[in-house]
């Protein structure tokens, strides 16, 4: 039987999504401060390795290695020119781990500097810069795009529209949201509520939060009010929360939410409403394989 494309996907009512990627790298050594997404060429069997984990724990989805891979970020690296290369490499990884049983994301994150008149960046070129990772993603073959872990809506909104004017694939997005009391914004104050408007107006087909640095329990209430901002609305909601709040260790964020406890709070965020689920920074493939279980028994 062909596998549905993702926008078939979606309508049943869930897609599990992978885990941190970022997590992996340094659990398998990697040093910290370098290009990650550069591994995707000198590297490539660390990037494999760590898609193919995923999968084989549940993951019906995985995002290309190529959140930082956009001309800007790579350029305070000095690797700008290799975007393209960076971005291509990448999907050929994430598309031999799953084979032909799941999908692939094309990643797309911030640039790491601000638009005017806030910064010096102009939307002009922080679009051609997006249309061109776009453009590598798509050709190279990914099933549908997420724009992630933003915190400011103008930025992300440029990247979704970016998507949209080279390919017809379904479009995610996801922002990073922090505590305000007992409601949620991201670091630059953007409402759940402004979110929802702006990228239901963009027609993207999914919608809703990853990162943060909020407990399981406070995600599971953004969980809620996202769901009930996007009734009627025919846009996916996405979950990908971090393994809980971090405590810090000797100068370090260490993520200690259990296996067994992530999965149970995946389950009640699945039935609060999120249908494309998966988790951010302090989750690996046990985090996955729990929570799969859970969703599927």
């Amino acid at each position: 039987m062909a596998k549905k494309n993702l926008k078939e996907k979606i309508t049943d009512g869930l897609l599990i999504l992978d885990g941190a990627m970022g997590t992996q790298l340094m659990a398998r050594g990697v040093e910290a401060g370098i290009c990650n997404e550069m591994l995707n060429i000198e590297s490539p069997e660390i990037i494999l390795d760590i898609h193919r984990s995923y999968f084989n724990a549940g993951s019906e989805a995985v995002y290309t290695n190529t959140f930082g891979a956009n001309e800007v970020s790579l350029g305070r690296h000095g690797l700008a020119e290799k975007a393209e290369q960076i971005n291509t490499a990448a999907v050929k990884i994430a598309k031999q781990a799953v084979a032909n049983d799941g999908y692939v994301i094309g990643d797309i994150g911030p640039s790491g500097e601000f638009l005017k008149p806030l910064g010096m960046l102009e939307p002009e070129r922080l679009k051609s810069v997006y249309v061109k990772q776009a453009k590598a993603l798509c050709e190279a073959g990914v099933d549908g795009f997420i724009v992630e872990t933003f915190m400011a809506v103008d930025e992300a909104k440029v990247a979704a529209e970016a998507v949209k004017s080279v390919c017809d694939l379904p479009v995610f997005a996801t922002l990073a949201f922090d505590a305000a009391g007992n409601d949620f914004k991201t670091m630059m104050g953007v409402s759940v509520e402004r979110v929802v408007d702006e990228f239901s107006a963009l027609g993207v087909d999914g919608l809703g939060f990853n990162c943060g640095t909020l407990k399981m329990e406070q995600y599971f209430k953004l969980a809620e009010k996202f769901a009930k901002l996007l009734a009627g609305k025919n846009i996916a909601l996405i979950a990908k929360p971090n393994g809980g709040k971090p405590e810090l260790v000797d100068g370090q964020a260490v993520y200690k939410l259990s296996d067994e406890d992530f999965g149970d709070w995946m389950e009640k965020i699945h039935k609060a409403g999120a249908a494309i689920i998966g988790g951010c920074c302090g989750t690996t493939p046990g985090h996955i394989k729990a929570m799969t279980k859970k969703l599927k028994s």
